[in-house]
Formats: structure tokens, sequence, C-alpha cells
């Protein structure tokens, strides 16, 4: 349950900071818009800002998925993982790589299941969920396979989804319940596909 109730699926005010955030949704509010809209200023400012981040980076979507996914699991945010792991599978990651996200540090150090730019992003955006401060070698890795814009990019992105995340575990966001018709995230299935930890470098990623 919400730590503060949700506001109706059929909440209409601000008007247009409402229609805003409906057209970027395709049309549904998600329990996280619901809860945002307690604090219309608030939610007008998140609204810009993730507006930005999903859809105006030069930043390729799997990397940014990537990230946002591990934040999420770091910090036990399930409804950050559920919204974002379909988006990882669509920009053209794997389940095989989504189970492994169990254990972050782990991940890192495979490459068998993960390209050196992927785990240059899991390596730093461990550093700064967990530590904060990234590492000198975790740096140098992201700044050797990124151009600068992607690397201020990348920062910004597991930035800002630390900030989601402990939003949404604060205030305990739910899932939202598709089986009475309320947008949510597509299922999600962890279970390997038969590709193989080789799948990733198979496919170049």
């Amino acid at each position: 349950m919400p730590r503060i109730a949700y506001l109706p699926q059929h909440h209409a005010e601000p008007e247009e900071l409402v229609a805003a955030i409906r057209q970027r949704r395709g049309g549904e509010l998600l329990n996280l818009d619901r809860m945002l809209l307690h604090s219309p200023a608030f939610a007008r400012g998140w609204n810009g800002l993730l507006g930005a981040v999903r859809g105006e980076l030069e930043l390729e979507a799997d990397l940014r998925e990537l990230a946002i996914c591990v934040v999420a699991r770091l910090n036990g945010a399930e409804y950050e993982f559920m919204h974002h792991a379909p988006l990882f599978l669509a920009a053209g990651g794997c389940a095989e790589q989504l189970a492994l996200l169990h254990d972050i540090p782990a991940a890192v150090e495979n490459r068998l299941a993960f390209s050196p730019r992927e785990r240059a992003v899991l390596a730093l955006t461990y550093d700064m969920t967990r530590r904060v401060r990234v590492s000198e070698a975790h740096f140098a890795a992201v700044r050797a396979l990124l151009s600068p814009k992607q690397v201020v990019e990348l920062v910004g992105v597991v930035a800002t989804y630390n900030m989601v995340s402990r939003f949404l575990v604060a205030l305990d966001v739910g899932i939202e319940d598709r089986s009475q018709g309320n947008a949510g995230p597509p299922q999600v299935s962890l279970t390997p596909t038969g590709g193989g930890q080789g799948a990733a470098r198979s496919r170049g990623r």
C-alpha cells in the first residue's frame, strides 16, 4: 500500500500539466504520476526532466536502460525495474543480462554476458549508487568508450534514476494492476531463452 493515497486516475488538474503527462505516458496516468501530482510544481519539473532523459539524449537506449535497471536493483525499487526491464529488452538487451543484475560486482567482471561498454556502465552506475564517488579506474573506462557528451548524459541518467528510485521506495509506490485496466509495464520473464552467456558478445554488443 502506498504511504500516501494515489490521486484518482481521472484526476485532471492542473489541466495543462496533466495533459502533458498523459501525452508522455500514452494516455493513462501511472501510479507514480498519481503520487507526484499531489505537488503540481514537483510533477511539472519531474515531467520535464524525465521527458528529456527518456527522449532527447545521445546516449544509446540500451546503455541508458541498463543503467536504470542497475539503479533499480541496487536500491530495491521493484517498480522502477519492472517498468524499465521491458525497455532494456526492446533496446536490444536480453533476459540473461537482466537475470545477472542481482550481483552487480560479478556482472562487471562477466566478459561473456556483457560488452566492454556495458561493463563500464555497470561499474560507474554501481559506484555512483552505492559509493557516490566514482573510482578513477571506472571513470576512465567509461571515458575511453563514450564521448564527453555521452559520459555527462550517463552520469545524469544514473543521478536522475537514483532520485526516482528513492521517491518510489520512500512512498511505497506499487506496480499498476493491469488486470484492472490500469496502465503498467508488460510482464518480463528473466528466464534465459537459450542464448547463453555468450549471447551479448555474439550480437556484437
